[in-house]
């Protein structure tokens, strides 16, 4: 293969790369209308506290077996909080992270990645220990072929 074969399809590749990179930022602008048509039709179906300031009423707690099946918010995380909005003077629920939530799943996670490292730890140890015999091996034929 003479030296400078792989350099002409270079330019091509890169080419093509920047068309399909023109075409995605192309479509991406297309639907950017579409997304902004959306979201200005109509704000009454959103909670107001997405729309308006609140004031938390009741802080986070875990739902109850019946709130949990008749509020949605208690799907996500298991966890809601009463909020009163300041203009409309609604109460509603919105779905929160509790800190002993928070606080469970970064345990969960530390074990976790203790475990994996345990795990790799351990293959680390046993890969040296095979390698450490194979030298071993080596070393041995080598001073009993003198």
């Amino acid at each position: 293969m003479p030296a400078g074969a792989g350099r002409h399809s270079l330019p091509q590749r890169s080419h093509l790369c920047w068309l399909l990179c023109a075409l995605t930022l192309q479509l991406c602008r297309a639907e950017a209308p579409v997304r902004a048509e959306k979201l200005s039709v109509s704000t009454s179906n959103l909670p107001c506290w997405l729309v308006e300031e609140f004031v938390v009423a009741e802080e986070c707690a875990p739902c109850s077996s019946f709130r949990a099946k008749t509020t949605p918010e208690c799907g996500s995380t298991g966890y809601v909080e009463k909020i009163t909005c300041s203009s409309s003077k609604r109460n509603e629920f919105k779905s929160c992270r509790s800190a002993l939530m928070e606080q469970h799943l970064f345990w969960k996670f530390e074990g976790a990645v203790v475990g994996v490292a345990l795990v790799f730890a351990c293959l680390v140890i046993v890969r040296q220990r095979q390698l450490d015999r194979k030298a071993l091996e080596k070393v041995r034929k080598q001073i009993e072929s003198i």
